[in-house]
């Protein structure tokens, strides 16, 4: 089974926080879809015909889009790939681009899953991060999805925000649970380099990231999240029964996924690839039957790595008697040694030959994968 992502790289408006590729005008729009329709056409081999059970609108805001653009998309990737009758396919969303008529169009289509970015129910919150949406219509959007029919939905909270202390945090997962949400990502608010933000901070503009606070604000997230019966299955992940991601734990699993559009990312577990991040460079060369992207294979070590750092992050753990199977006896012992001491710490847990972050571990998540990650001869 594979995934398809779609990179949408439009936006009304770039938020403060965000390091993702975007463009805030749609004057190329037109000429993207066209170049869009092509580049699926020119990867159509990517795959090697691997069944398609997942479909993922990103971006930008793929919210943006009408209902003849997305079906127009989806049944070109029909024409050259085999998509699972149940496949998920879902669409990334902007509360103020959701309304009774936009929501009904999308209901029509095949999207059968809405992500809808939040972030946060209070507008102090908002502004500080430079969303376009207030906080009623990020509950008004909730409402009105719902009623449309679409019972499988994820909402997107940001926590962290120098403006959010921890009772409103707790407000805003109460909020979300009130509200019968069956899927919440919730993200630390980091500050990514070239960001506005990161200028903003940096000339005292916004007030900087206490990370204390963002501490404060996991610890609220695990505990409410568990009395709520959520199961926390990827880092930043919580889902009722049956409502995971499928696409994105799809990467965590270590599955193949083409990626469409410019910035998007591809990997077929021999290398990875990403297109340019550039829309006008994007589209000149797809018109000349070029894709525009650059490619790694990768080494035994990285994707070692990759499945210690993407294991680790989910539910399902980290398989020791995976890593001697499929990577040897010199990488199972590095595996097994460098844990030991994160074991003793309570930062990790061994259970049936599986490696699992345990709550105070996933405060350190990504410190205590480097440290099993396999030095370079």
């Amino acid at each position: 089974m594979a995934g398809i992502y779609i990179h949408i790289p439009f936006c009304k408006q770039k938020c403060y926080y965000c390091n993702f590729y975007s463009v805030t005008s749609l004057k190329y729009k037109s000429d993207f879809l066209k170049a869009l329709l092509k580049e699926i056409e020119l990867q159509k081999d990517y795959l090697e015909g691997d069944k398609i059970k997942t479909i993922y609108f990103g971006g930008g805001t793929p919210s943006l889009l009408s209902r003849d653009e997305i079906i127009m998309i989806i049944d070109k990737i029909c024409k050259y790939h085999y998509v699972e009758s149940d496949a998920e396919i879902t669409l990334e969303s902007n509360p103020d681009d959701l309304n009774k008529e936009t929501i009904k169009g999308f209901k029509s289509t095949y999207i059968n899953r809405l992500s809808i970015g939040v972030q946060s129910f209070f507008d102090e919150d908002l502004q500080y991060l430079n969303r376009i949406h207030n906080s009623k219509q990020a509950y008004r959007a909730i409402k009105l999805t719902q009623d449309a029919g679409f019972q499988n939905l994820s909402i997107d909270l940001i926590y962290g925000i120098p403006t959010l202390n921890a009772e409103r945090w707790k407000s805003n997962l109460q909020t979300a649970f009130s509200l019968n949400i069956p899927h919440i990502s919730a993200y630390s608010l980091t500050v990514e380099h070239r960001t506005l933000l990161a200028h903003l901070i940096r000339n005292a503009k916004l007030k900087g990231i206490n990370e204390q606070q963002s501490i404060e604000h996991f610890k609220i997230l695990l505990k409410l999240m568990k009395k709520n019966d959520y199961i926390h299955y990827e880092i930043s992940n919580f889902s009722k029964p049956c409502f995971y991601s499928k696409h994105n734990s799809n990467y965590w699993l270590n599955e193949k996924y083409l990626g469409l559009g410019p910035s998007a990312h591809s990997f077929n577990i021999i290398s990875r690839q990403w297109n340019i991040a550039n829309i006008i460079k994007y589209i000149q060369s797809i018109k000349n039957n070029e894709i525009p992207f650059e490619k790694e294979i990768l080494s035994k070590n990285q994707k070692y790595d990759e499945y210690i750092l993407t294991s680790l992050r989910t539910i399902w753990g980290c398989d020791i008697k995976y890593i001697k199977k499929c990577f040897g006896e010199k990488y199972y012992n590095n595996c097994i040694n460098q844990s030991k001491v994160y074991i003793i710490k309570g930062l990790l847990s061994n259970k049936k030959s599986k490696l699992f972050l345990t709550d105070k571990g996933k405060l350190f998540a990504d410190k205590v994968a480097a440290d099993l990650f396999m030095e370079v001869d």
